[in-house]
């Protein structure tokens, strides 16, 4: 099953939802058991097209090293039984990933010690997508990004834009949550991650969902019936967190996905019940900009079904 369950609530709300990192929880996640093929499609991706999932504006340079040196030195302290970083008397970091038994020397602040740029490098080490705002700037502007798992969005469309404006398609942002989070960013200090889980419900268990390849995707809402949508219907949750970075005062924002089949997501009545609360309150503009029109009166029909008694299961 997936990590988290977002749906505690008894109707749709929007809400920042959002919390500071218990003890215990890292800043990044090692889902193991997919770790290897995700950053192997991330490398596929960005092989395909570099410009489109990873770009920074001029002069990040520096932004993007202190978000590497940030993400090295917490993985090797928070999973050191996955990874290893070591400080040479030269000030050269020794990384190893032994997750992918990879090993690479760097110097910090030298781009000739890495091939690529720093941003882009530590973005291939994890799972999560990396976003870049520029805390000092009214705002918050994207400056720099690598984007491999988006869901309908890009960063051809967002860099460069302010924090309100990459959210504005979506409904009631600005209205509703935009003045708190603009709280939330000013507030933020270094060395407090704070995270919360976005979800989704969608027919296709691509990860990548670029709007340049919606059409390769939606055929997969015909035939959805209320009994085949739990297992047709996939749970997408983007686990994201928000970090100050201490010296620039730029803001990390990563966001990890999650993907799995409603079905093996709701193993007990009151799941499922918590989950049909949520999908059947959710307004309309909303429910457009999450795509859940096509797929909400068969999966709400699935998740009502009566479940079979324990006498009615037995043979007789």
């Amino acid at each position: 099953m997936l990590p988290y369950f977002p749906f505690e609530q008894d109707a749709y709300a929007m809400a920042l939802g959002v919390r500071a990192l218990r003890a215990g929880e890292t800043l990044i996640e090692i889902d193991a058991l997919h770790y290897a093929a995700e950053l192997a499609l991330k490398a596929s991706l960005l092989r395909e097209d570099l410009p489109s999932r990873f770009q920074a504006l001029p002069g990040t340079q520096p932004l993007q090293w202190e978000v590497l040196r940030l993400l090295l030195t917490r993985m090797a302290g928070e999973s050191p039984g996955h990874f290893t970083r070591l400080e040479g008397e030269d000030g050269r970091w020794h990384w190893r990933n032994g997750v992918l038994g990879t090993e690479e020397t760097l110097l910090p602040g030298d781009a000739d010690s890495l091939s690529l740029a720093p941003l882009d490098w530590v973005g291939r080490q994890v799972q999560e997508d990396l976003l870049v705002l520029d805390g000092t700037r009214e705002g918050f502007p994207l400056v720099a990004g690598q984007l491999c798992f988006p869901s309908g969005w890009s960063l051809d469309e967002k860099l460069g834009r302010s924090l309100l404006e990459v959210h504005a398609p979506v409904p009631r942002f600005a209205e509703q949550v935009g003045a708190a989070t603009l709280r939330l960013m000013d507030g933020l200090k270094p060395g407090r991650t704070v995270t919360r889980c976005n979800w989704a419900v969608t027919v296709t268990d691509r990860l990548c969902m670029e709007p340049r390849a919606r059409g390769e995707w939606l055929h997969l809402f015909e035939g959805l019936t209320p009994q085949n949508a739990g297992e047709r219907c996939f749970l997408r949750l983007e686990r994201q967190t928000l970090s100050r970075l201490p010296e620039s005062g730029a803001i990390l924002f990563t966001i990890h996905t999650y993907l799995a089949p409603v079905a093996g997501e709701v193993p007990t009545p009151e799941r499922r019940r918590q989950l049909a609360q949520v999908l059947r309150t959710v307004p309309d503009d909303m429910s457009g900009y999450k795509r859940l029109g096509p797929l909400r009166e068969p999966l709400l029909a699935w998740l009502e079904t009566p479940w079979p008694s324990k006498d009615s299961s037995e043979s007789p």
